[in-house]
């Protein structure tokens, strides 16, 4: 099992900065990747960012350049940082982990955070 908390959303100003967490706890060592994802209204969840296991890193394009995702092994955290942060980049975004056990591919979810951007 895997348990995931998200937390660093809030309210800021178009250009604006945030960093958003997901701290992990349980079997963290079987994680082979953990990424942002983040749905808006009227709006499919989609993948904002990943990190796997080994460093490996992929970003959705509206978000490249602009948001860098990392980890910190020692507190088992992920970090979301967003710069240069757009009205259309309001959402709650949420941190997903995935795992491997006896064969299968298992994923985790944080209960999401809000992030919005005003103009």
């Amino acid at each position: 099992q895997v348990q995931l908390v998200e937390s660093g959303g809030g309210l800021v100003q178009a250009g604006g900065s945030l960093r958003l967490s997901c701290a992990a706890s349980g079997s963290t060592a079987s994680i082979n990747a953990i990424g942002w994802y983040r749905q808006a209204p009227d709006k499919q969840r989609e993948l904002v960012a990943a990190i796997s296991s080994r460093g490996g890193t992929n970003y959705a394009d509206s978000v490249k350049g602009r948001f860098t995702i990392s980890r910190d092994n020692t507190k088992n955290t992920v970090y979301l940082q967003m710069n240069s942060l757009k009205p259309e980049d309001t959402a709650v975004y949420y941190c997903n982990a995935g795992r491997y056990y006896s064969g299968s591919y298992f994923q985790y979810w944080g209960q999401g955070t809000q992030v919005t951007v005003s103009s």
